[in-house]
């Protein structure tokens, strides 16, 4: 069975409202379609490559691609682990997770977008949430990263529920014009100060050779899967 040799597949992230997973082929064109329909404002661009200028069509098949690209080049010391977001069974968003040398640093790195008409909804605290938990409580990582152009006052204020501190700045061309992305770094010790919302994961024990990690390198951890 490919979970046999692809342990992720059973990965679940489950909140009060959503179910974090590795898509089928079906549900990732699902969000292929989603990000179709918008993610936001044509005058606005909150990424750092900006993907979403492309024509709807173009769009979606990028997204297939870019999840395919992912899986194919994981590997221990170099992963990014693209999440679908689920809400009450329906496809909402991406919400991703990323490491390099993790085993080492204890070091993650985060990312995501929802849908035009899911958000201003609290999904994107709750999705957020997900994968902090995942971070902290199942990898026993130290900081988790993030960062938001200036102008994506959403992001920041989802950072700021969880605890995030300002952690300088970076300046970027994107469209073809000077953008400043501000860095934003989570400290175990403040997630758990501001950990609000219940998380439980499900199957990842089979998977922390894919992370790089054993059951050793989570000794004394509180029991994250099941």
């Amino acid at each position: 069975m490919l979970i046999d040799h692809w342990p992720l597949v059973g990965l679940r992230l489950s909140t009060p409202r959503l179910e974090l997973r590795l898509p089928s082929e079906d549900e990732l064109a699902e969000l292929g379609e989603l990000a179709a329909e918008g993610i936001h404002e044509p005058d606005h661009m909150p990424f750092l490559v900006p993907w979403t200028d492309l024509p709807p069509a173009d769009r979606a098949r990028s997204v297939v691609q870019h999840h395919w690209l992912r899986k194919g080049n994981w590997s221990p010391e170099n992963w990014a682990l693209n999440l679908v977001v689920f809400a009450n069974g329906q496809v909402v968003g991406l919400q991703t997770i990323a490491a390099r040398d993790f085993a080492m640093l204890r070091e993650v790195s985060t990312a995501s977008w929802l849908g035009a008409r899911f958000q201003r909804q609290g999904i994107g605290t709750e999705m957020r949430a997900a994968v902090l938990h995942l971070a902290f409580a199942g990898l026993n990582a130290l900081e988790a990263m993030s960062g938001a152009f200036e102008d994506n006052a959403s992001s920041f204020t989802v950072s700021m529920k969880h605890g995030y501190e300002l952690d300088g700045v970076e300046r970027h061309v994107v469209r073809g014009r000077p953008a400043v992305m501000r860095r934003l770094r989570l400290t175990r010790a403040r997630w758990e100060m501001h950990q609000h919302v219940p998380v439980s994961i499900v199957g990842l024990s089979s998977c922390l050779p894919m992370f790089g990690l054993s059951d050793d390198s989570r000794a004394g951890l509180q029991d994250a899967t099941s």
